[in-house]
């Protein structure tokens, strides 16, 4: 196997890498707080409404916008380690 394809398969693998534990961090927050521990997080509030409540209406979202942005500086890191950044 050429140097290319190992390092193209790194690459991928370590993308996958994040996109996998990025996916389960979400799916862990949006199921997790807002189905499973709802009535444990419903005994506190946040702006008014049940802490529960809130994560199944507003906070998976939140959440998500936020891993959005730490996949894009994760990408931008792992683009430059192996030199495949976009030209600026």
């Amino acid at each position: 196997m050429s140097d290319n394809k190992r390092a193209a398969a790194a690459y991928w693998r370590e993308n996958i890498r994040i996109l996998l534990s990025l996916l389960v961090i979400w799916f862990a927050v949006s199921f997790g707080a807002s189905i499973l521990f709802v009535d444990y997080l419903d005994q506190f509030t946040f702006f008014g409404f049940p802490l529960g409540f809130w994560f199944a209406q507003q906070g998976s979202i939140y959440t998500f916008l936020a891993l959005i942005f730490v996949y894009i500086g994760m990408m931008n890191k792992l683009d430059r380690k192996y030199n495949v950044q976009e030209e600026e």
